[in-house]
């Protein structure tokens, strides 16, 4: 990797329902505490979250600011009204930088810079370029890639910057039902914002009585937490430049000291995945998806 691009950290958006104090909390601490150079502030799962945290947001934005962070907006992975598209051109309007992760909200951009997240598709270089011309300036892959294909999108993307997710569980998908109100005999329209009741998602087991998945609102992320470790050096040199941490109930700023002693080449692999192992219990660490295998194994 080329001096003039130094590896950074980034921490993507806050995937869980939260109390607005404890997400408030979370994000000052992070402004005054955090290895990162960059944070996504949004609702990307459930618009329906999106109120609880209003009053705090342009606060949080500040402080965030003033502690020597990006802030980049994150919008809804899947828009389904007007309603939400509106919310998309009020945060527009707010003169900071958006990710992108519904098509709708390109729509919306048309054309002005932009992140694109990871729940738009970009598996090759046709995607990436045609992306690219029309705003975006950084492209976070999606999580199912392997680092064959990522070494080949990040080699020439040019002034276009390369994301990979390095630390959490993995988002694999989001849909029309909610699992979490259906899990509480709920509906989705008449769910209670039950999902507020996992601030680390919901385990969903085999019938083999085997953790598999995990469960959040709408959303279905992987059981285990996906790092990037002993993989790093190699992407860093392929030419990808951000690395994100996904936020969940841990001490985060002890995750990104971690990874930024990673990155300095400070501490080595495996003494981070140690640490890593010992923060999150008994949860498997996994990065299948990276070595062309299935996502939940481990090399």
């Amino acid at each position: 990797m080329s001096a003039a691009a130094p590896a950074q950290l980034t921490l993507g958006p806050l995937l869980y329902h939260w109390s607005a104090a404890k997400r408030r909390d979370f994000y000052l601490r992070i402004a005054d505490e955090a290895a990162v150079d960059t944070v996504y502030l949004g609702e990307v799962v459930c618009s329906k979250r999106e109120a609880f945290f209003e009053p705090f947001f342009g606060e949080t934005i500040r402080r965030l600011q003033s502690g020597g962070k990006t802030v980049i907006l994150s919008t809804l992975a899947l828009v389904t009204s007007a309603h939400e598209v509106a919310a998309i051109r009020e945060r527009a309007a707010l003169g900071l930088m958006l990710e992108a992760n519904d098509v709708a909200c390109l729509e919306v951009l048309g054309g002005m810079p932009h992140v694109v997240g990871p729940y738009i598709n970009v598996i090759n270089e046709g995607t990436r370029d045609y992306l690219a011309a029309h705003g975006a300036v950084r492209i976070v892959l999606p999580v199912e890639l392997p680092a064959a294909s990522i070494r080949l999108i990040a080699a020439g993307a040019g002034a276009t910057a390369i994301e990979v997710h390095a630390f959490g569980k993995q988002p694999l998908s989001v849909a029309m039902r909610c699992y979490h109100a259906r899990s509480h005999n709920l509906t989705k329209d008449h769910c209670q914002v039950v999902c507020g009741l996992d601030a680390d998602g919901l385990t969903a087991t085999t019938i083999d009585g085997e953790d598999v998945l995990t469960v959040n609102g709408t959303q279905t992320l992987s059981h285990g937490y996906a790092v990037v470790l002993e993989e790093l050096e190699d992407l860093r040199a392929a030419g990808v430049a951000h690395f994100r941490l996904s936020p969940h109930p841990l001490d985060m700023v002890r995750v990104a000291e971690l990874y930024r002693a990673l990155l300095d080449r400070r501490i080595e692999a495996a003494a981070v995945a140690a640490s890593l192992r010992t923060m999150i219990g008994g949860r498997p660490l996994i990065n299948g998806f990276l070595h062309g295998r299935e996502g939940m194994a481990w090399e």
